[in-house]
């Protein structure tokens, strides 16, 4: 077990390494991710021997579920609002005819059997979120005409249509006798019971934190957890869409109000980091680098096919009666990346008992590293030929956990007998640059300032402004003086400078502002700026 423990710190700490180092030369992270799993596979130079498909299964389905959770949850509603109708189109229609197209040039041009030709159109289908994002907002790259909202939504809601058609396809191959009515009725089933769910567990869970207090239990992400799993478990169990499930239900959590959302996102952002690094260096190590070669020719031409001809077509089709500028078009196209989720359907596919002609496992597996690697490692190139950029805006304001750099911040104080302040009318007051006073609260009650309230002593002072920026070099750390502390019984003038400069002392309950003259006592907790 230790050594599996140490091989597994190792790896991941190898990922880390790989990745920035990826991003300072520009090829996707996630790339880096599945090469370094096929190097310890067994075909590679570490030579782990792994080839458990329904293992691989099973730990893939569940890395989805929080990747898609996390996709749903980092939607911003307000930047996502303008293009919900023509993403929803594109993720729903888009998706559909990418199969189809896919499916049809399998069958005509390479001769495939039918019903496996549009199976690999199906997992194909959909684009990954995570692909195309990691290379935004590594880049900082902001896109324009709301673009880059609606590659969020697309890309993070048309896995379950992809899921769905992976589902109805291979139940035609094992047999089952689907007439059109029967294949609709099973589509409408899987969403209808997917969407019901994701917004039912939605709205519960936006009920339980706010009559529940499990943020000062310490169990809010282990909460959120709990939501992301049963948002999938509960549809898929009577039938229904799992993965739209979980993606609304996070997409609905992420855009309400709820205690302390932004670590949970937070939380949740480092969960679907380590997710993905252990999805594709899982799917590098189930892959045999040595069996490319026999379908690389056949991958290669379906690669080219999806990217340069039926993501295209799909996309125009699609977007042209919304009336999109055609370079937006061309990009979006281009921006359809394929990731983890094809890997994980394919896998799916594989499982399945229905019979399978070609190695569709490593057929999709190419078309991924394809993507990645050519789509992700040009996209900053064709994002700036099409003039996409947006050097005006910031990406990262299209996610939930989106904050200004300059934010605000509070100042509390209690207004002593004979402040210069006392009895003072507020519009005779004169507050720090760029501040305003919020509030007072006298005798409890609160108080909502005005130019003619008059501050009375025992007031507590509330005044907002804007935080200040991070300084280089200087940080702010807690000393605690106890017993032996030199610093105890000395006034704050006699303690030697040393580039420190003590900003707080609290005692007991009450936080005192140091002068020279302030003498510090056993048990003081002091901020100290360390420069």
């Amino acid at each position: 077990m230790e050594l599996g423990l140490l091989l597994a710190a190792m790896i991941i700490f190898i990922c880390i390494g790989f990745h920035y180092w990826s991003n300072k030369i520009g090829v996707p992270g996630l790339f880096v991710f599945i090469c370094l799993g096929m190097i310890f596979g067994s075909d590679g130079l570490v030579k782990i021997p792994f080839d458990n498909y329904e293992v691989a299964n099973q730990i893939c389905s569940f890395a989805l579920i929080f990747i898609m959770f996390y996709g749903g949850a980092g939607t911003k509603w307000s930047a996502a609002k303008p293009i919900a109708i023509k993403a929803i189109v594109l993720s729903g229609m888009g998706t559909f005819l990418t199969a189809g197209f896919v499916g049809t040039f399998c069958y005509f041009a390479l001769g495939f059997e039918v019903l496996e030709s549009f199976l690999i159109g199906a997992v194909i289908c959909s684009t990954d979120a995570a692909s195309v994002f990691s290379i935004l907002r590594s880049k900082k790259m902001n896109l324009k005409y709301s673009t880059a909202s609606l590659l969020e939504v697309e890309s993070g809601s048309n896995d379950p249509f992809s899921y769905m058609l992976t589902v109805v396809i291979l139940s035609m191959m094992n047999g089952k006798d689907m007439e059109v009515m029967d294949v609709l009725g099973l589509l409408f089933k899987q969403i209808s019971i997917g969407v019901i769910c994701g917004i039912g567990i939605a709205f519960m869970t936006r009920f339980t934190v706010r009559h529940f207090d499990i943020k000062s239990t310490g169990f809010g992400p282990s909460f959120t957890v709990a939501v992301a799993l049963i948002s999938y478990a509960l549809p898929a169990f009577i039938g229904g869409n799992g993965y739209l499930s979980v993606y609304i239900t996070g997409f609905v959590v992420g855009n309400i109000r709820i205690p302390n959302k932004k670590n949970v996102i937070q939380f949740f952002d480092g969960i679907t980091g380590l997710m993905q690094m252990l999805l594709f260096f899982l799917l590098g190590l189930l892959s045999f680098p040595s069996q490319l070669p026999n379908i690389m020719g056949v991958a290669l031409v379906i690669a080219l096919f999806l990217t340069l001809v039926a993501r295209p077509v799909a996309v125009f089709m699609t977007l042209m009666p919304f009336r999109c500028k055609i370079r937006q078009q061309l990009f979006v196209s281009w921006a359809g990346m394929r990731g983890v989720a094809s890997i994980v359907f394919a896998i799916m596919a594989v499982n399945n008992p229905a019979s399978l002609d070609n190695d569709i496992f490593h057929i999709v597996f190419f078309i991924v590293l394809f993507s990645i690697l050519v789509q992700g490692t040009l996209l900053p190139i064709v994002a700036k030929k099409l003039n996409m950029i947006d050097l005006s805006g910031d990406v990262m304001k299209t996610f939930t956990d989106y904050a200004d750099e300059v934010p605000i911040q509070y100042i509390q104080f209690t207004l002593n007998a004979g402040h210069k302040w006392e009895n003072k009318e507020l519009s005779q007051v004169v507050l720090p640059p760029e501040s305003i006073l919020v509030l007072i609260i006298r005798k409890g009650e609160k108080v909502i300032p005005k130019g003619n309230t008059k501050l009375l002593a025992g007031d507590t002072i509330v005044i907002s402004g804007r935080a200040g920026s991070k300084v280089k070099g200087v940080n702010l750390v807690e000393k605690e003086l106890d017993c032996g502390s030199e610093w105890v019984n000395k006034k704050i003038s006699d303690i030697p400078a040393n580039n420190n400069l003590i900003v707080m002392v609290k005692r007991g309950d009450n936080v005192l502002i140091p002068r020279g003259n302030t003498l510090l006592h056993e048990g003081d907790i002091l901020v100290v700026s360390k420069m």
